[in-house]
């Protein structure tokens, strides 16, 4: 018998509609290393303790979204920066709040171009990808699907 933990309404929760979540708030420079690695564990969590599948590609991929979003905050956003990361039932959302009120422009493909690919790598390997400006400053989401993250919904 596999026990699953269970919600309020003792339903398991990959059967539950309430998504799993978890928020950090950053400000120092060390983020990026420890974005990946709450990513990781957030992942494995999920599966362990809440019975969602995910998959050993979607881990690698999270940890590279995250990777790349955090990065691009350090560089272009001043202040502190909230990372959220919220599992539903076939999907997770990686979200990136900072307090620059710039949006960031994606770039056409460009082989020629050194570096500044972030965006353009986050894009072409999410299922969705949005962009909101907030009363104070931005907020940036990407979805990728938790079992198969490379399949035919992705954003290329």
């Amino acid at each position: 018998m596999n026990m699953l933990e269970r919600d309020e309404d003792s339903r398991p929760l990959a059967e539950s509609p309430v998504p799993v979540s978890i928020s950090a708030a950053f400000e120092g420079s060390e983020e990026i290393a420890v974005a990946r690695d709450l990513a990781r564990s957030f992942l494995s969590d999920v599966q362990t303790h809440h019975g969602l599948e995910v998959s050993a590609d979607t881990v690698d991929i999270v940890q590279l979204v995250v990777s790349e979003l955090v990065t691009n905050v350090r560089r272009h956003a001043p202040g502190p920066f909230l990372l959220t990361l919220e599992a539903l039932s076939e999907a997770v959302e990686v979200t990136v709040w900072d307090t620059e009120p710039d949006l960031p422009l994606p770039r056409p493909a460009d082989p020629t171009r050194v570096g500044r690919h972030g965006l353009e790598i986050v894009m072409a390997l999410c299922r969705s990808f949005a962009i909101h400006r907030e009363p104070v400053g931005k907020r940036i989401t990407a979805t990728l699907a938790l079992t198969d993250p490379l399949g035919d919904e992705t954003c290329r």
